[in-house]
């Protein structure tokens, strides 16, 4: 085999090795090597003596809590170990506002797991400006009472409009009862239930199609 050129890159087939074209990545793979590259972006904004903004301090955290569960440490550790980060962390005016949680799920030695990090840099201002008076919200539809509880181990999240019938599977209620309905909430807001809680909520009919 003739040898290559200076700058040339041997042929594989020549040489006997295997290249591959490209690095394939499911989609958890890609969102940790985004989140790797921002919180490199937010260390060397650190370097310089700068206060970090929101995408920065984020993916800060978020980097240092999967190196913690890479580590092998427990879920309580793992998020110690954000806390601490978000502790020691300057951030820019603001950022409270815009990062009133953060949500990440990590792996583990039993598994993959939910960390949640509640107001991370501190209170932020109101979110939510109020009007004079009350808005009804859909006051046309349909109601319905029903009670739920977890019988889980975890605490459970559901969102206003997610259909409530295709909830979690460790909440326990009358499911015929819920098709068709949704929680009666403003959109965006949430309701949770710690692992053996029970609620009573009231549930208000879809629009449209309600099976979908």
């Amino acid at each position: 085999m003739d040898a290559p050129c200076p700058g040339e890159v041997p042929d594989a087939r020549d040489s006997g090795l295997a290249y591959a074209s490209r690095v394939l990545l499911n989609p958890t793979e890609d969102d940790r090597l985004r989140i790797f590259t921002a919180a490199q972006l937010a260390r060397a904004t650190l370097d310089r003596g700068l206060a970090l903004n929101a995408p920065e301090a984020v993916a800060l955290l978020c980097d240092e809590m999967h190196l913690a569960a890479r580590a092998g440490v427990s879920w309580q550790q793992v998020l110690d170990a954000g806390t601490a980060v978000a502790a020691a962390t300057p951030v820019l005016d603001g950022v409270a506002d815009l990062v009133p949680e953060i949500r990440l799920e990590v792996l583990l030695d039993e598994g993959t797991r939910l960390v949640v990090l509640r107001e991370p840099f501190g209170p932020g201002g109101p979110r939510v400006r109020f009007g004079e008076g009350d808005v009804p919200l859909v006051p046309d539809r349909e109601r319905r009472t029903i009670t739920v509880t977890n019988t889980g181990e975890r605490p459970i999240r559901i969102s206003s409009h997610f259909p409530f019938w295709d909830a979690n599977p460790n909440l326990a209620f009358d499911r015929s009862a819920a098709r068709g309905f949704r929680l009666d909430l403003p959109a965006g807001d949430s309701l949770r239930w710690a692992p053996g809680e029970t609620r009573e909520v009231t549930l208000v009919a879809l629009g449209g199609t309600r099976d979908a």
